[in-house]
C-alpha cells in the first residue's frame, strides 16, 4: 500500500518537512549525513513501531525537540474513498509510544504493521544471513504473519505456555502436575505454529529462487527450514524427556522457539562461501520476495525501503534489482551517496521522483 504523504517532525537531523512521494520510485541523494538514512528510519518507525537504528525510540528525537511526530496517508479501499491518516507520537520523557490509525488510537503494534507492509534493505542487512536466528525467525513470521489471520493468536498462546514452563524451570518447581499443563499447551500452539511456519516456507521457496535467478545465477542455493527439535521425535517426547536438562538450564531448550532458516550454497553456509556483493543479492531476493509472496497471497503490495543502494553492486546487478522493482509496481525509497550511480536503470514510463537531502532539508529535483 504506497504512501501518498509524509511529514516529520522532531526525527534526528532533519528539518519539519511535508512531502507528497511518487507511488512508485523515489529516490533520495545528499552526502554522508546529510538525513538520507533519517528519512527511510521514520518510514519503518511507521511500518513497525521500531527503529532499525536504536532500540530507544527518545534517541532519535532531535537535539532540539521535545518529541517525535510523524504522520503519513495511505490510500483507502475503495478507490478514491479518504485516506487513512497514521500518526505516532513518542515523547522524550514517556516510555511508549502514541499511536493513531484511522483517527483512532491503537494500542497494539500488530495492526500498524498490517496497515504498512514494508521490508527494508540496507548495509546491516546481512544480519538477516549472520546473525542470531532471531532474526531469520522474525522475518519468516512476518511472512505468515500477513498471510494467516490467526498466526497472532497462535503465537501469544505459545510465547504464554512457554513464559508459564520457563517460569516452572527457573524457580525450581518441578510441579508434573503443573509441567504436565504447560507442555500440553506448548505442544498444541507449538505444533501450530510450526505448521504455519511449514507452509509458508513451501510457498516462499520457489517464489525466492525465482526472484533470485532474476539477480543473480547461484543455481547451488538453497534454504533450509528447520523447527527447532529433533525431527523425528514428537514435540510432547521431546519436553518431557527434557526436563531434567532444562531445569539445570533454566529455560526450555528445544521448542518452535529455536525455529531457523538455514541459506547454503553447496551444502555450505552461503556466508561462507559467497562475496559480500553475492550476499547482498541473495538478503535482496529474500527481502523481495516476502513482497512477491505477499501480493500473491493478499492482493497488497509492500512498501521497500532501501539504504545505500548502490554500495557493493557493480552498475549491471543495480539495473537488475531496478528491473525486479519496477516489474513489482511496488513503492520504494531509495537513498545514494552518488546521484548518477542510479542513472539509466529505470524504464522510461516508472515514475521516479527525485529528492535532494542537504543539511536536514528534502528539495525535489
Amino acid at each position: 500500500m504506497p504512501i501518498n504523504h509524509l511529514s516529520f517532525q522532531g526525527l534526528r537531523n532533519l528539518k519539519h518537512f511535508v512531502l507528497e512521494p511518487s507511488p512508485d520510485i523515489n529516490v533520495f541523494v545528499g552526502d554522508n549525513g546529510s538525513g538520507k538514512t533519517s528519512l527511510l528510519e521514520g518510514i519503518h518507525i511507521l511500518g513497525m513501531g521500531r527503529s532499525f537504528r536504536t532500540r530507544h525510540l527518545r534517541h532519535a528525537i532531535s537535539h532540539e525537540s521535545d518529541q517525535l511526530l510523524l504522520h503519513a496517508r495511505l490510500p483507502s479501499e475503495p478507490l478514491g474513498a479518504p485516506s487513512v491518516p497514521v500518526g505516532i507520537r513518542r515523547h522524550r520523557d514517556a516510555s511508549e509510544l502514541e499511536i493513531r490509525l484511522a483517527s483512532e488510537k491503537v494500542d497494539r503494534l500488530a495492526r500498524l504493521v498490517e496497515a504498512l507492509p514494508l521490508q527494508l534493505i540496507n548495509p546491516d542487512a546481512f544480519r538477516l544471513l549472520e546473525g542470531a536466528p532471531g532474526g531469520r525467525r522474525e522475518f519468516i513470521d512476518w511472512g505468515v504473519f500477513h498471510v494467516k489471520h490467526d498466526f497472532m493468536t497462535v503465537w501469544r498462546n505459545f510465547r504464554r505456555a512457554l513464559k508459564h514452563r520457563n517460569a516452572l524451570l527457573r524457580h525450581d518447581r518441578m510441579d508434573a502436575s503443573a509441567f504436565d499443563v504447560w507442555d500440553q499447551e506448548l505442544v498444541n500452539w507449538g505444533e501450530a505454529l510450526d505448521a504455519m511456519r511449514r507452509d509458508w516456507m513451501q510457498a516462499f521457496d520457489p517464489v525466492f529462487i525465482e526472484t533470485l535467478s532474476g539477480l543473480i545465477d547461484l543455481p547451488g542455493l538453497e534454504l533450509r527450514y528447520t523447527r527447532g527439535w529433533d525431527r523425528k521425535r514428537e514435540l510432547v517426547e521431546v519436553l518431557l524427556q527434557g526436563r531434567g536438562t532444562d531445569r539445570q538450564m533454566g529455560f526450555t531448550q528445544q521448542g518452535p522457539q529455536r525455529a531457523d532458516m538455514a541459506v547454503r550454497y553447496c551444502k555450505r553456509p552461503a556466508t561462507e562461501v559467497l562475496s559480500r556483493g553475492q550476499l547482498k543479492l541473495v538478503v535482496s531476493a529474500l527481502k523481495l520476495a516476502q513482497g512477491r509472496l505477499l501480493e500473491q497471497a493478499t492482493g497488497r503490495s509492500c512498501l521497500y525501503l532501501v539504504d545505500d543502494l548502490p554500495a557493493e553492486l557493480d552498475a549491471g546487478h543495480r539495473r537488475v534489482f531496478c528491473q525486479w522493482l519496477e516489474k513489482m509496481r511496488c513503492q520504494a525509497f531509495i537513498t545514494s551517496v552518488d546521484p548518477e550511480a542510479l542513472n539509466g536503470g529505470w524504464q522510461t514510463d516508472t515514475a521516479v521522483s527525485m529528492f535532494h537531502v542537504k543539511h536536514g532539508e528534502i528539495e525535489k529535483r
